[in-house]
């Protein structure tokens, strides 16, 4: 064999003759996408998706097969092919039906794996289970006892019988590796640069995490005693206890994230001050002022914001709220406000609601436990006047309300009953409608509502180094998970733009199962086991302290809750050729969706489970198969569109040499193949 020179993607490459242009780019570090190439069989060129364009040549070639030529210079990026291998990647996922993720990890706004620290919690590995969680966001234990899950919403086990509790298992995994060696990221070697994150709430928290792990220095500025923002100063202490954000805090400062309270951007220090003096800065400052009742009598004495109620509990000075209290709002901040009004020793506590319970965006079993604990709830009323007496809240006028057409958001618009009022006597009124943003001190572009404005792709405002997260900007208020999956995704553009180009976040390509109904009539068959019930205090107990609410389930009782879980997604994720390469250019399978492949599961392979649903005929495992194992188990069956693969077993001899090789489902691309280990 001779040397020979090729140009591939502009760079000059020795190769020899003989050899394809795939080996040729390999071998040089040029990567060319494939699917069905394996070094160990025979070129076979069926997936069209390793295709090059030559120079002076008609047509576009299959690297994996074709030969390279002395001098030939051919690219594997030009429109052309681009455009070829974007059709022949969207044919093949628009046949590709499984998927890549659990619909739990896709609905989690920070795109936490479920699946993975749901199973190491089935093990007991709590270790492991904070590990995976941790490469979302640092405070799973503080996260794990708030958070409204929408993860359970979208739990495939709903349709065996319940949902997993997958909010309590998180919580109960970041409890234990509290306890003592708690899992702590490798940090990466100082790269000199200085980030500045304005605000220590759990968006902050987790720009500053992740921005220190990459190797940066970085100094969280806060204006409030303590960090945690609304985790500490905006939850009841029933819900989340402060020594778990200390706890979780603490873990952040020790990799070494510089931590400043009581400094107020715009009184202590100048935001251009900050600036001058790091690389970068990201604003998360939250959204802390809460919106008025919008009614006549809404300044009156004794009327306050759900936020501001709340942090003076925090900080130990309550209000006196008197023997009648009224909470305006349904959501999760007005049972916070109700619920510590009952503690706080108020005899009637209300919560007036201008819809019905189920258009109520609270958590329903916040709802349940509010009406457990004495709350009274006043459905379709709407505050129509604060009436007051010598300057102090004495009563509310309510417009009675009625259901009418669906707003933009779905929910039926509640609209006034003329003429239909009711009255209650209140000695204070707590507004639970909203919260906004306070951007005094800093000079950005806020939009029409006063929320600053950030590019939803790389976070960045009109200041070239400076960039927003969480509930101050575009869409304001939200959850704390969302708040955290922003700052994640942040930390990754704001580092890119440290080391000099910035790359704007771009979400990942994932397969999802077209046919829910399909899913839900094969997950009816499963064996039931009915959703673990993690109790609480007696409503009669609870009501009258702040302390948690919950009562642990046992070890033994959390991982079989754990066991429960169905792993919906593929075994294969991180490993699959298919999806990195799907997600190598944007496609669109949508737009050559039609008729499907025969789909199927079996497990014929004894140890081998084959999901025809995931197969794209790359023909690797019959090559396999015959080529390397020398068994000629598996082949094509069929012709045209309907074919398959199926194996074919003629003697018991067989069976057995496929229970040790295992070599197909090594090779497969695709997931298709999945080695079972029960």
């Amino acid at each position: 064999m001779s040397d020979i020179k090729i140009t591939i993607n502009g760079k000059e490459c020795i190769g020899q003759s003989g050899e394809t242009i795939l080996k040729i780019a390999q071998d040089n570090g040029i990567f060319i996408p494939t699917l069905c190439h394996d070094d160990s069989v025979a070129h076979y060129g069926a997936c069209g998706v390793c295709l090059v364009e030559g120079e002076g040549l008609p047509k576009l070639m299959r690297s994996c097969s074709t030969v390279a030529a002395d001098g030939w210079v051919v690219s594997s990026e030009t429109p052309r092919v681009l455009q070829a291998r974007k059709v022949a990647l969207e044919l093949l996922m628009s046949d590709h039906d499984g998927d890549c993720k659990g619909p739990c990890s896709l609905t989690c706004p920070a795109g936490t794996d479920c699946m993975a620290y749901v199973k190491a919690i089935s093990k007991g590995d709590y270790h492991e289970a904070v590990r995976i969680i941790k490469e979302k966001f640092p405070l799973p234990a503080s996260i794990g006892h708030v958070c409204p899950h929408p993860c359970e919403d979208e739990c495939r086990r709903q349709y065996v019988e319940q949902p997993i509790s997958i909010a309590y298992l998180k919580r109960f995994a970041g409890m234990k590796d509290l306890e003592k060696d708690t899992w702590k990221p490798e940090v990466l070697a100082d790269t000199g640069k200085k980030v500045a994150v304005i605000g220590g709430g759990p968006a902050g928290l987790t720009a500053a995490y992740f921005l220190k792990i990459k190797g940066h220095d970085v100094t969280i500025y806060d204006a409030m005693p303590q960090m945690g923002g609304m985790l500490r100063y905006g939850i009841p202490q029933y819900r989340l206890p402060k020594s778990v954000v200390d706890a979780e805090v603490e873990e952040i400062r020790a990799l070494g994230v510089n931590m400043l309270n009581n400094v107020k951007v715009g009184k202590d220090i100048t935001f251009e001050e900050i600036r001058k003096t790091h690389d970068a800065t990201i604003i998360a400052i939250g959204a802390w002022t809460s919106s008025k009742v919008g009614c006549a009598g809404e300044d009156t004495e004794g009327v306050v914001g759900g936020i501001d109620f709340l942090r003076g509990i925090i900080l130990g000075n309550p209000m006196d709220i008197g023997e009648n209290v009224a909470i305006v709002g349904g959501g999760n901040t007005a049972m916070d406000a109700c619920r510590s009004s009952v503690r706080l020793g108020a005899k009637k506590v209300y919560v007036i609601y201008r819809r019905t319970r189920n258009e109520m965006p609270a958590d329903d079993e916040e709802i349940s436990e509010a009406i457990e604990e004495g709350v009274e709830f006043k459905f379709l009323t709407n505050p129509a006047e604060i009436i007051s007496e010598n300057g102090h809240v004495k009563e509310v006028k309510l417009q009675v309300m009625e259901l009418g057409e669906p707003d933009a958001s779905g929910r039926r618009s509640p609209v006034p009953v003329e003429g239909k009022f009711e009255y209650i006597k209140v000695d204070t009124v707590i507004a639970a409608i909203g919260q906004k943003v306070n951007p005094d001190g800093f000079d950005v572009e806020l939009n029409k509502k006063g929320i600053i404005c950030a590019d939803e792709t790389t976070f960045r405002t009109n200041l070239e180094d400076v960039f927003a997260v969480g509930d101050a900007t575009n869409k304001g208020a939200g959850i704390a998970i969302a708040a955290i999956g922003e700052a994640n995704k942040a930390a990754d553009v704001v580092d890119s733009y440290l080391n000099g180009e910035i790359i704007p976040y771009k979400k990942p390509f994932v397969s999802i199962r077209r046919d829910l109904e399909k899913v839900k009539a094969e997950l009816s068959l499963r064996e039931k086991a009915p959703r673990a019930v993690v109790p609480k205090r007696p409503a009669e107990e609870r009501k009258n302290d702040f302390n948690d609410i919950v009562i642990n389930l046992s070890e033994e009782d959390v991982m079989k809750e754990a066991s429960r879980c169905l792993e919906c997604g593929c075994h294969d994720y991180e490993d699959c050729k298919l999806i990195k390469c799907a997600n190598c250019q944007e496609i669109c399978p949508e737009r050559l969706a039609g008729q499907y492949h025969p789909g199927f599961v079996e497990e014929k392979l004894v140890v081998i489970e084959r999901n025809q649903n995931k197969c794209i005929l790359c023909n690797l495992c019959v090559r396999v198969c015959d080529e390397v194992a020398g068994k000629g188990i598996l082949g094509l069956v069929g012709r045209g569109f309907t074919t398959i693969i199926k194996p074919e077993f003629n003697d018991p001899a067989m069976i057995a040499g496929c229970k040790d090789c295992l070599k197909c489902a090594e090779a497969c691309p695709t997931g298709s193949l999945k080695i079972l280990t029960k």
